[in-house]
Protein backbone atom coordinates (compact mmCIF):
# COMPACT_ATOMS: atom_id res chain seq x y z
CA UNK A 1 0.00 0.00 0.00
CA UNK A 2 1.41 3.08 -1.31
CA UNK A 3 2.27 5.60 2.33
CA UNK A 4 0.58 8.80 0.47
CA UNK A 5 -3.00 8.55 1.08
CA UNK A 6 -5.72 11.06 -0.67
CA UNK A 7 -4.25 11.34 -4.17
CA UNK A 8 -6.97 11.93 -6.03
CA UNK A 9 -9.55 14.42 -6.36
CA UNK A 10 -13.11 14.25 -7.31
CA UNK A 11 -12.86 16.33 -10.13
CA UNK A 12 -9.67 14.45 -11.16
CA UNK A 13 -11.81 11.36 -10.95
CA UNK A 14 -14.49 12.47 -13.31
CA UNK A 15 -12.40 13.70 -15.98
CA UNK A 16 -10.53 9.89 -15.97
CA UNK A 17 -11.82 8.17 -19.04
CA UNK A 18 -8.60 5.57 -19.66
CA UNK A 19 -9.21 2.23 -18.66
CA UNK A 20 -6.98 1.50 -16.36
CA UNK A 21 -6.21 1.33 -12.17
CA UNK A 22 -5.63 4.92 -10.09
CA UNK A 23 -4.22 4.85 -6.86
CA UNK A 24 -5.75 7.15 -4.05
CA UNK A 25 -3.21 5.64 -1.08
CA UNK A 26 -3.27 3.11 1.69
CA UNK A 27 -4.80 0.26 -0.84
CA UNK A 28 -7.39 2.25 -2.26
CA UNK A 29 -8.08 2.16 -5.77
CA UNK A 30 -10.62 3.62 -8.42
CA UNK A 31 -10.89 0.91 -11.47
CA UNK A 32 -12.21 2.16 -14.62
CA UNK A 33 -13.26 -0.71 -17.26
CA UNK A 34 -13.12 -1.04 -20.87
CA UNK A 35 -16.41 0.66 -20.89
CA UNK A 36 -15.45 3.12 -18.69
CA UNK A 37 -17.65 1.84 -15.72
CA UNK A 38 -15.90 3.22 -12.74
CA UNK A 39 -15.99 1.45 -9.60
CA UNK A 40 -13.66 0.79 -6.32
CA UNK A 41 -11.28 -1.23 -4.81
CA UNK A 42 -8.95 -2.35 -2.03
CA UNK A 43 -5.88 -4.04 -2.46
CA UNK A 44 -3.84 -5.90 0.38
CA UNK A 45 -1.00 -8.62 1.01
CA UNK A 46 -2.84 -11.56 3.51
CA UNK A 47 -0.23 -14.32 4.35
CA UNK A 48 2.15 -13.61 0.97
CA UNK A 49 -0.70 -13.37 -1.20
CA UNK A 50 -2.13 -10.30 -3.28
CA UNK A 51 -5.65 -9.91 -2.25
CA UNK A 52 -8.15 -7.43 -4.01
CA UNK A 53 -11.53 -6.68 -2.97
CA UNK A 54 -14.41 -4.12 -4.56
CA UNK A 55 -16.24 -1.98 -2.40
CA UNK A 56 -18.96 -0.45 -4.84
CA UNK A 57 -19.24 1.03 -8.02
CA UNK A 58 -18.38 5.36 -7.72
CA UNK A 59 -22.45 5.87 -8.96
CA UNK A 60 -23.07 4.17 -5.72
CA UNK A 61 -19.97 4.78 -3.58
CA UNK A 62 -18.46 8.35 -3.09
CA UNK A 63 -15.03 9.00 -2.67
CA UNK A 64 -15.25 10.25 0.68
CA UNK A 65 -17.44 7.05 1.43
CA UNK A 66 -14.47 4.86 -0.26
CA UNK A 67 -11.52 6.16 1.94
CA UNK A 68 -13.44 5.13 5.03
CA UNK A 69 -14.47 2.00 3.58
CA UNK A 70 -10.46 1.68 3.27
CA UNK A 71 -9.67 2.71 6.38
CA UNK A 72 -12.05 0.32 8.31
CA UNK A 73 -10.20 -2.74 5.98
CA UNK A 74 -6.74 -1.70 7.20
CA UNK A 75 -7.84 -1.25 10.91
CA UNK A 76 -9.60 -5.06 10.27
CA UNK A 77 -5.40 -5.79 8.55
CA UNK A 78 -3.97 -4.10 11.86
CA UNK A 79 -5.99 -6.57 13.94
CA UNK A 80 -5.08 -9.38 12.12
CA UNK A 81 -8.59 -9.66 10.41
CA UNK A 82 -9.18 -10.84 6.65
CA UNK A 83 -11.78 -7.77 5.09
CA UNK A 84 -12.78 -10.20 2.85
CA UNK A 85 -14.00 -12.71 5.12
CA UNK A 86 -15.13 -10.52 7.71
CA UNK A 87 -17.37 -9.08 5.03
CA UNK A 88 -18.61 -12.76 4.12
CA UNK A 89 -19.28 -12.90 7.71
CA UNK A 90 -21.16 -9.93 8.03
CA UNK A 91 -23.35 -10.39 5.34
CA UNK A 92 -24.48 -14.04 6.86
CA UNK A 93 -24.75 -13.92 10.67
CA UNK A 94 -25.31 -17.82 10.84
CA UNK A 95 -21.45 -18.25 9.73
CA UNK A 96 -18.35 -19.23 11.93
CA UNK A 97 -17.18 -16.46 13.93
CA UNK A 98 -14.29 -18.20 15.25
CA UNK A 99 -10.47 -16.96 14.27
CA UNK A 100 -9.52 -18.80 11.05
CA UNK A 101 -7.10 -21.42 10.93
CA UNK A 102 -4.10 -19.34 9.60
CA UNK A 103 -4.40 -16.68 12.69
CA UNK A 104 -4.40 -19.83 15.06
CA UNK A 105 -1.51 -21.50 13.46
CA UNK A 106 0.82 -18.24 14.03
CA UNK A 107 -0.92 -18.55 17.14
CA UNK A 108 0.71 -21.19 17.52
CA UNK A 109 3.88 -20.33 16.86
CA UNK A 110 4.45 -17.87 19.00
CA UNK A 111 3.35 -19.38 22.04
CA UNK A 112 5.71 -22.46 21.20
CA UNK A 113 8.61 -21.14 19.68
CA UNK A 114 10.72 -20.41 22.20
CA UNK A 115 10.81 -23.99 23.24
CA UNK A 116 12.06 -24.58 19.65
CA UNK A 117 15.56 -25.06 20.16
CA UNK A 118 16.66 -24.77 16.17
CA UNK A 119 15.51 -22.21 14.39
CA UNK A 120 14.95 -23.77 11.31
CA UNK A 121 11.84 -25.29 13.24
CA UNK A 122 9.99 -22.56 13.54
CA UNK A 123 10.83 -21.88 9.08
CA UNK A 124 9.50 -25.40 8.82
CA UNK A 125 6.76 -25.17 10.49
CA UNK A 126 5.68 -21.84 9.31
CA UNK A 127 6.80 -23.24 5.14
CA UNK A 128 4.89 -26.54 5.57
CA UNK A 129 1.49 -24.73 6.92
CA UNK A 130 1.88 -21.77 3.97
CA UNK A 131 2.31 -23.82 1.11
CA UNK A 132 0.50 -27.29 1.65
CA UNK A 133 -2.17 -26.42 4.66
CA UNK A 134 -3.20 -22.40 4.10
CA UNK A 135 -4.29 -22.72 0.47
CA UNK A 136 -6.94 -24.94 0.89
CA UNK A 137 -8.30 -23.85 4.61
CA UNK A 138 -5.70 -21.06 5.96
CA UNK A 139 -8.93 -18.45 5.59
CA UNK A 140 -11.51 -20.84 7.02
CA UNK A 141 -12.66 -20.72 10.57
CA UNK A 142 -10.89 -23.21 12.53
CA UNK A 143 -14.00 -24.63 13.92
CA UNK A 144 -14.82 -25.99 10.12
CA UNK A 145 -11.74 -27.40 9.37
CA UNK A 146 -12.94 -31.16 8.78
CA UNK A 147 -11.84 -34.51 7.51
CA UNK A 148 -12.69 -33.68 3.72
CA UNK A 149 -10.59 -30.40 3.85
CA UNK A 150 -7.48 -32.14 5.70
CA UNK A 151 -7.60 -35.22 2.87
CA UNK A 152 -7.58 -32.40 0.86
CA UNK A 153 -4.39 -31.64 1.56
CA UNK A 154 -2.56 -34.36 2.75
CA UNK A 155 -3.47 -37.46 0.23
CA UNK A 156 -2.18 -35.61 -2.61
CA UNK A 157 1.41 -35.18 -0.65
CA UNK A 158 1.48 -39.00 0.80
CA UNK A 159 2.17 -40.96 -2.08
CA UNK A 160 5.48 -38.74 -3.17
CA UNK A 161 6.14 -36.59 -0.05
CA UNK A 162 5.30 -38.64 2.35
CA UNK A 163 7.70 -37.44 5.15
CA UNK A 164 6.92 -33.91 4.83
CA UNK A 165 2.56 -35.30 4.94
CA UNK A 166 3.68 -36.80 7.61
CA UNK A 167 5.13 -33.67 9.66
CA UNK A 168 2.49 -31.51 8.54
CA UNK A 169 -0.39 -33.69 9.64
CA UNK A 170 0.97 -33.61 13.12
CA UNK A 171 1.43 -29.82 12.68
CA UNK A 172 -2.35 -29.38 11.88
CA UNK A 173 -3.06 -31.81 14.29
CA UNK A 174 -1.15 -29.78 17.60
CA UNK A 175 -3.17 -26.75 15.89
CA UNK A 176 -6.06 -28.03 16.18
CA UNK A 177 -5.64 -29.25 19.34
CA UNK A 178 -4.84 -26.04 20.29
CA UNK A 179 -7.93 -24.26 19.29
CA UNK A 180 -9.87 -27.06 21.44
CA UNK A 181 -7.90 -25.76 23.98
CA UNK A 182 -8.73 -22.54 23.59
CA UNK A 183 -12.28 -23.06 23.19
CA UNK A 184 -12.30 -22.11 18.83
CA UNK A 185 -13.62 -25.75 18.23
CA UNK A 186 -14.83 -28.47 19.39
CA UNK A 187 -15.21 -32.84 19.01
CA UNK A 188 -12.81 -35.01 17.35
CA UNK A 189 -9.72 -34.04 16.09
CA UNK A 190 -10.22 -34.53 12.19
CA UNK A 191 -6.26 -34.36 11.73
CA UNK A 192 -5.65 -37.45 14.57
CA UNK A 193 -3.75 -40.59 13.19
CA UNK A 194 -4.36 -43.00 15.33
CA UNK A 195 -8.10 -44.68 14.77
CA UNK A 196 -8.85 -41.98 12.13
CA UNK A 197 -6.46 -41.09 9.35
CA UNK A 198 -4.72 -44.51 9.39
CA UNK A 199 -8.13 -45.89 8.09
CA UNK A 200 -7.71 -43.40 5.08
CA UNK A 201 -3.97 -43.31 4.58
CA UNK A 202 -1.20 -45.91 4.41
CA UNK A 203 1.60 -46.14 6.80
CA UNK A 204 4.10 -43.98 6.16
CA UNK A 205 6.48 -46.90 6.07
CA UNK A 206 5.04 -49.14 3.59
CA UNK A 207 5.05 -45.76 1.26
CA UNK A 208 8.05 -44.99 1.22
CA UNK A 209 11.49 -46.87 3.09
CA UNK A 210 12.96 -44.48 5.77
CA UNK A 211 16.38 -42.59 3.92
CA UNK A 212 19.06 -42.66 6.52
CA UNK A 213 22.09 -40.25 6.42
CA UNK A 214 24.34 -41.54 3.64
CA UNK A 215 27.66 -42.48 6.03
CA UNK A 216 31.10 -43.22 4.31
CA UNK A 217 32.25 -46.94 5.40
CA UNK A 218 34.74 -46.85 8.19
CA UNK A 219 37.81 -48.77 6.06
CA UNK A 220 37.53 -45.27 4.14
CA UNK A 221 37.67 -42.67 6.63
CA UNK A 222 41.53 -42.57 7.62
CA UNK A 223 41.75 -41.58 3.78
CA UNK A 224 39.35 -39.42 4.13
CA UNK A 225 41.01 -37.57 6.88
CA UNK A 226 44.20 -37.24 4.61
CA UNK A 227 41.85 -35.37 2.34
CA UNK A 228 40.24 -33.16 4.98
CA UNK A 229 44.11 -32.35 6.40
CA UNK A 230 45.13 -31.34 3.03
CA UNK A 231 42.50 -28.66 2.45
CA UNK A 232 42.61 -25.08 4.76
CA UNK A 233 39.19 -24.46 4.67
CA UNK A 234 37.26 -23.78 7.62
CA UNK A 235 34.46 -26.09 6.88
CA UNK A 236 37.23 -28.57 6.59
CA UNK A 237 37.96 -28.35 10.14
CA UNK A 238 34.48 -28.52 10.82
CA UNK A 239 33.74 -31.84 9.55
CA UNK A 240 36.82 -33.20 10.68
CA UNK A 241 35.99 -31.90 15.03
CA UNK A 242 32.47 -33.53 14.06
CA UNK A 243 33.81 -36.67 12.74
CA UNK A 244 36.98 -37.04 15.99
CA UNK A 245 33.71 -36.21 18.54
CA UNK A 246 30.65 -38.13 17.07
CA UNK A 247 28.79 -34.50 17.63
CA UNK A 248 25.82 -33.85 15.74
CA UNK A 249 25.71 -30.48 13.10
CA UNK A 250 24.19 -27.83 14.77
CA UNK A 251 26.18 -29.08 18.39
CA UNK A 252 29.44 -27.91 16.41
CA UNK A 253 28.42 -25.50 14.78
CA UNK A 254 26.93 -24.11 17.81
CA UNK A 255 29.75 -24.54 19.74
CA UNK A 256 31.89 -21.38 21.19
CA UNK A 257 35.58 -21.58 23.57
CA UNK A 258 33.31 -21.28 26.30
CA UNK A 259 32.16 -24.48 26.15
CA UNK A 260 35.80 -25.90 25.78
CA UNK A 261 38.22 -26.86 28.91
CA UNK A 262 41.57 -27.10 27.47
CA UNK A 263 43.03 -28.36 30.53
CA UNK A 264 41.15 -31.00 30.97
CA UNK A 265 40.23 -31.28 27.45
CA UNK A 266 36.83 -31.46 27.46
CA UNK A 267 33.99 -29.86 25.24
CA UNK A 268 30.80 -29.69 27.48
CA UNK A 269 28.15 -28.93 25.18
CA UNK A 270 25.26 -26.73 27.45
CA UNK A 271 21.76 -28.74 27.84
CA UNK A 272 19.64 -25.92 25.92
CA UNK A 273 22.12 -26.93 22.64
CA UNK A 274 21.14 -30.64 22.89
CA UNK A 275 18.16 -32.72 21.57
CA UNK A 276 17.65 -34.20 24.66
CA UNK A 277 18.05 -31.28 26.62
CA UNK A 278 20.66 -32.60 28.91
CA UNK A 279 24.12 -31.44 29.47
CA UNK A 280 26.95 -33.59 27.36
CA UNK A 281 30.57 -33.96 27.92
CA UNK A 282 32.78 -34.76 25.14
CA UNK A 283 36.03 -35.84 25.86
CA UNK A 284 38.59 -34.33 23.54
CA UNK A 285 42.03 -35.76 21.97
CA UNK A 286 44.98 -34.08 21.12
CA UNK A 287 44.26 -34.62 17.39
CA UNK A 288 40.27 -32.55 17.83
CA UNK A 289 42.27 -29.83 19.95
CA UNK A 290 45.00 -29.24 17.71
CA UNK A 291 41.98 -28.26 15.20
CA UNK A 292 41.20 -25.89 17.34
CA UNK A 293 44.48 -23.66 17.56
CA UNK A 294 44.82 -21.16 20.14
CA UNK A 295 42.65 -20.75 23.32
CA UNK A 296 40.34 -17.93 22.71
CA UNK A 297 38.31 -16.44 25.63
CA UNK A 298 34.71 -15.74 25.63
CA UNK A 299 31.61 -17.17 23.39
CA UNK A 300 33.67 -16.60 19.95
CA UNK A 301 32.61 -19.70 17.94
CA UNK A 302 35.03 -22.42 17.25
CA UNK A 303 34.61 -22.14 13.57
CA UNK A 304 33.37 -18.83 12.34
CA UNK A 305 32.10 -17.73 8.80
CA UNK A 306 35.20 -16.73 7.51
CA UNK A 307 34.01 -12.94 7.30
CA UNK A 308 33.33 -12.06 10.78
CA UNK A 309 32.99 -13.21 14.28
CA UNK A 310 30.16 -15.24 13.47
CA UNK A 311 29.59 -18.92 13.64
CA UNK A 312 29.84 -20.86 9.97
CA UNK A 313 26.50 -21.35 8.04
CA UNK A 314 25.20 -25.21 8.66
CA UNK A 315 25.14 -25.74 4.73
CA UNK A 316 29.13 -25.10 4.54
CA UNK A 317 30.03 -28.38 5.44
CA UNK A 318 27.15 -29.89 2.79
CA UNK A 319 28.65 -27.13 -0.08
CA UNK A 320 32.48 -28.56 0.77
CA UNK A 321 31.27 -32.47 -0.06
CA UNK A 322 29.40 -31.14 -2.84
CA UNK A 323 32.72 -29.45 -4.55
CA UNK A 324 34.18 -32.90 -3.83
CA UNK A 325 31.72 -34.41 -5.24
CA UNK A 326 30.65 -36.58 -2.58
CA UNK A 327 27.02 -36.37 -2.47
CA UNK A 328 26.96 -39.85 -1.31
CA UNK A 329 27.88 -38.61 2.37
CA UNK A 330 26.57 -36.41 4.85
CA UNK A 331 28.37 -34.71 8.14
CA UNK A 332 25.74 -36.43 9.93
CA UNK A 333 26.35 -40.20 8.37
CA UNK A 334 30.03 -39.76 9.99
CA UNK A 335 27.93 -40.58 13.27
CA UNK A 336 26.48 -43.79 11.98
CA UNK A 337 30.39 -44.31 10.62
CA UNK A 338 31.87 -44.01 14.11
CA UNK A 339 28.76 -46.77 15.50
CA UNK A 340 29.28 -49.34 13.10
CA UNK A 341 33.04 -49.31 13.55
CA UNK A 342 32.57 -49.16 17.62
CA UNK A 343 30.29 -52.47 17.00
CA UNK A 344 32.26 -54.28 14.27
CA UNK A 345 35.68 -53.09 15.26
CA UNK A 346 36.40 -52.63 19.09
CA UNK A 347 34.56 -54.76 22.56
CA UNK A 348 33.18 -51.17 23.46
CA UNK A 349 29.65 -51.79 24.98
CA UNK A 350 26.81 -50.45 23.05
CA UNK A 351 24.97 -48.34 25.90
CA UNK A 352 29.02 -46.20 25.69
CA UNK A 353 28.65 -46.04 21.96
CA UNK A 354 25.04 -44.75 22.46
CA UNK A 355 26.50 -42.17 25.42
CA UNK A 356 29.10 -40.60 23.29
CA UNK A 357 26.35 -40.16 20.37
CA UNK A 358 23.95 -38.70 23.08
CA UNK A 359 21.40 -40.39 22.80
CA UNK A 360 17.96 -40.54 24.46
CA UNK A 361 17.73 -44.04 26.78
CA UNK A 362 14.47 -45.27 25.11
CA UNK A 363 14.29 -47.64 28.32
CA UNK A 364 12.44 -46.42 31.14
CA UNK A 365 13.54 -48.34 33.55
CA UNK A 366 17.15 -48.43 32.15
CA UNK A 367 17.10 -44.59 32.29
CA UNK A 368 15.96 -44.05 36.05
CA UNK A 369 18.94 -46.16 37.27
CA UNK A 370 21.66 -45.09 35.29
CA UNK A 371 23.02 -41.77 36.87
CA UNK A 372 26.56 -41.37 35.13
CA UNK A 373 27.72 -41.00 31.96
CA UNK A 374 30.92 -42.99 31.70
CA UNK A 375 32.86 -40.02 30.75
CA UNK A 376 36.09 -41.65 31.66
CA UNK A 377 35.11 -44.49 29.62
CA UNK A 378 33.98 -43.54 26.72
CA UNK A 379 37.34 -40.50 26.81
CA UNK A 380 39.46 -44.55 25.96
CA UNK A 381 36.91 -45.11 23.18
CA UNK A 382 36.64 -41.45 21.85
CA UNK A 383 40.87 -41.84 21.88
CA UNK A 384 40.61 -45.34 19.94
CA UNK A 385 37.99 -43.64 17.12
CA UNK A 386 40.92 -40.62 16.79
CA UNK A 387 43.50 -43.01 16.90
CA UNK A 388 41.83 -45.19 14.12
CA UNK A 389 41.16 -41.93 11.84
CA UNK A 390 44.37 -40.42 11.69
CA UNK A 391 45.63 -44.06 11.24
CA UNK A 392 46.41 -43.05 7.71
CA UNK A 393 50.52 -42.31 8.38
CA UNK A 394 50.49 -39.37 6.26
CA UNK A 395 47.40 -37.70 8.17
CA UNK A 396 48.78 -38.67 11.01
CA UNK A 397 52.10 -36.52 10.31
CA UNK A 398 49.72 -33.71 9.24
CA UNK A 399 47.78 -33.05 12.06
CA UNK A 400 49.98 -30.74 14.06
CA UNK A 401 50.22 -28.33 10.72
CA UNK A 402 46.64 -27.98 10.96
Amino acid sequence: MSRRIGILTSIGIRNLKEPGVYGDGGGLYLQIGPTGAKSWLFRFMRQGKARAMGLGALHTISLAEARQAALACRKELLAGKDPIEERKAARNPGASSQPTFAACSRSYIAAHEHSWKNPKHRAQWTNTLQTYAEPVFGDKPVDLVDVGLVMQVLEPLWPTKTETASRLRGRVEAILDWATVRGYRSGENPARWRGHLEALLPVRTKVRKVRHHPALPYAELPSFVKRLLASDATAARALLFIILTAARTGEVIGASWGEIDASKSTWTIPADRMKASREHRVPLGPQALALLGEPKAGHIPLFNSGKSDRAMSNIAMLALLKRWKRTDITPHGFRSTFRDWVAEQTEFPQEMAEMALAHTISNKVEAAYRRGDMFERRRDMMGAWQAYCFSDQEARDGVTGI
